[in-house]
């Protein structure tokens, strides 16, 4: 099997590129098959991977051509990770619109071409709802995005079901919650301080937080948004049913408790260096975002689900990215 990873340069297509290369196989529509062919796509060089099965590509996911050439019959799945940040796609329209939707459509379209329906996994975003919201967001809650990336995830997930429905791909839409602790440094995502308020001080770094301490987020970790994409390959299409689209499993806490977990696990020291410093762009962003939904679905379809956030912030402690 040939998978291919856009993205596959990033932080969470690297670690899902070393995830499958050691684990060999993926079971799909026939059975289980091995892993002969990892494609890592992305608009930088990808690192190194010290495996013969790894081919790294450095182009732009919105090339038909590129695609065209990446995506044959020998295909099976496809990671499609690749994206502009939140942030970044508020800041500039048409970058976001070309790289977050009309890429996605030119993948879909190559693969309508191709005539031989792979899995395509998408990670789709909280960010896919806004407005008045309820007290707990459910899959089939209406979809009303108050930000420029929300709408183009909300419009590729409706392309990835209609796509489906006509027997083009085998899609899978996770709306991934935020993926904290990231390593590495900030980025223009408005979600980048749920990060980089726990990242930051385990470093000795002074952390800037923009939005209130009773802001509630809804978390991922790494290792189970990792985890959680392998899991969604993997799903038997029977399983998932018409509904493509599916609000995946993570942690609902308020800033104040990541900070308080922040405190129990690395003492005051660490918490003295957050400081709350408001940003009314990313308030304005994040305070349309869902901060608790039903993940009943995702249980049951299996998908991992997490302990606690001072578990998460260890689990970054362990990785020694802190």
């Amino acid at each position: 099997m040939k998978i291919l990873i856009t993205g596959g340069a990033g932080f969470l297509g690297r670690r899902l590129a070393l995830a499958l290369l050691a684990r060999g196989s993926l079971a799909a529509a026939n059975g289980v098959e091995a892993i002969d062919k990892l494609v890592l796509l992305d608009h930088v060089e990808a690192a190194p991977l010290d495996d013969e099965r790894v081919e790294s590509v450095k182009g732009d996911v919105a090339d038909a051509d590129l695609l065209d050439e990446l995506i044959d019959t020998d295909t099976g799945v496809i990671f499609h990770l690749a994206a502009v940040v939140s942030g970044q796609a508020e800041a500039e329209f048409d970058l976001g619109m070309r790289i977050n939707l009309d890429a996605s459509r030119r993948l879909l379209e190559t693969c309508r071409h191709r005539s031989h329906c792979p899995r395509v996994v998408f990670t789709s975003s909280v960010a896919v709802y806004g407005g008045a919201l309820p007290d707990v967001v459910r899959d089939d809650t209406a979809l009303e995005p108050r930000s420029s990336y929300g709408v183009e995830k909300a419009i590729a997930e409706l392309l990835l079901g209609e796509y489906t429905r006509r027997g083009f791909v085998d899609g899978r839409a996770l709306r991934l919650p935020t993926v904290s602790v990231r390593p590495g440094r900030p980025n223009q995502a408005a979600s980048s301080f749920a990060s980089g308020i726990i990242r930051e001080p385990l470093k000795g770094e002074r952390a800037a937080c923009p939005v209130d301490a009773d802001t509630r987020l809804w978390l991922m970790s790494p290792r189970v948004a990792v985890d959680s994409l392998v899991h969604g390959a993997e799903l038997d299409a029977a399983a998932l049913g018409a509904n493509r689209s599916l609000n995946l499993s993570g942690l609902s806490v308020t800033v104040g408790e990541m900070v308080a977990a922040l405190g129990r696990v690395a003492g005051e020291d660490a918490v003295s260096r957050v400081v709350f410093e408001a940003d009314e762009r990313v308030r304005r962003i994040v305070g349309g975002w869902p901060g608790a939904w039903d993940t009943t679905r995702a249980v049951a379809l299996g998908f991992p689900e997490h302990t606690s956030f001072d578990d998460v912030i260890r689990e970054h402690l362990r990785d020694g990215r802190a």
